[in-house]
């Protein structure tokens, strides 16, 4: 029997090749590995809320912190100034907005609701919304406040409040009230309230926003510590330096995001 001509052995040899590296288990992990890196989500907010949320734009901050660490998401609105829960489900503008578009959070946010009365009614009204909000794809959240500096020992039971209507309807929960009561802990001089002593300065709304961006995207690096970041965030200086805005976001982690949880300042009460 003739043997077959050189040129013809080194071709079928280099196919041989290929159809084994094709094949081998190398191939199929390295492409696994590949598609198994999750994209990163695409968060649509909106926020229904009074003007403890348009104070200082928190939405605007809230997606300005995602931005810096390029993270996609945009903020809406529908907020009025002294409105409750029941106000914006009879007024009707930010139920036509979640009829009309697509999200993936709805914040709900009304006065502090540290009352047995008020927080029936908060627990109540978000139940009332849950259904609204669900239809339009999203997931509703609970965005809790603080009281006024004059009803200080309410912090607790204000956060309750809006931990209790999380919970109720499998919602998020963003406790900035909670995050505020720690941050006095640690520096009772922090400027977090405005004027008024009941709406929040910039820098309690900054606050408030470092905790959204821990409970939504599950970090909260140092750069937010630095002033020359906060201040772009904020869009105005935040009236503090690096040590006390650290503080802050020391104070930002400590409150659990989970409704179902009682945070560590909650209990230490």
């Amino acid at each position: 029997m003739r043997s077959m001509p050189r040129s013809i052995v080194r071709a079928t040899f280099i196919l041989l090749i290929a159809i084994a590296a094709s094949s081998s288990p190398a191939g199929p992990r390295r492409r696994s590995a590949r598609s198994g890196v999750a994209p990163r989500p695409v968060h649509r907010i909106l926020f229904i809320g009074n003007s403890l949320t348009y104070t200082n734009d928190l939405p605007a901050m809230v997606c300005g912190l995602a931005r810096f660490r390029g993270f996609s998401a945009t903020c809406e609105s529908v907020t009025f100034g002294g409105f409750d829960l029941r106000d914006h489900l009879q007024a009707g503008s930010a139920v036509r907005k979640l009829a009309a578009e697509k999200w993936s959070i709805v914040v709900l946010q009304q006065g502090p609701s540290s009352l047995d009365e008020s927080r029936v009614l908060l627990r109540q009204w978000t139940a009332e919304f849950d259904p609204k909000i669900r239809a339009a794809g999203a997931r509703p959240a609970l965005y809790a406040v603080w009281p006024a500096e004059e009803n200080f020992d309410s912090f607790v039971r204000a956060g309750e409040s809006y931990r209790l209507g999380a919970q109720d309807v499998g919602g998020m929960l963003f406790p900035a009230g909670t995050a505020w009561l720690a941050a006095l802990k640690l520096d009772a001089g922090l400027p977090l309230y405005g004027p008024d002593r009941f709406h929040p300065s910039r820098l309690g709304t900054y606050l408030a926003a470092l905790v959204f961006h821990r409970c939504i995207w599950e970090e909260l690096p140092d750069a937010f510590a630095d002033p020359a970041v906060a201040q772009s965030i904020a869009n105005g200086p935040p009236g503090v330096d690096a040590y006390r805005l650290q503080l802050l976001t020391n104070a930002a982690q400590q409150p659990s995001c989970d409704p179902n949880t009682s945070s560590a300042t909650e209990r230490s009460r």
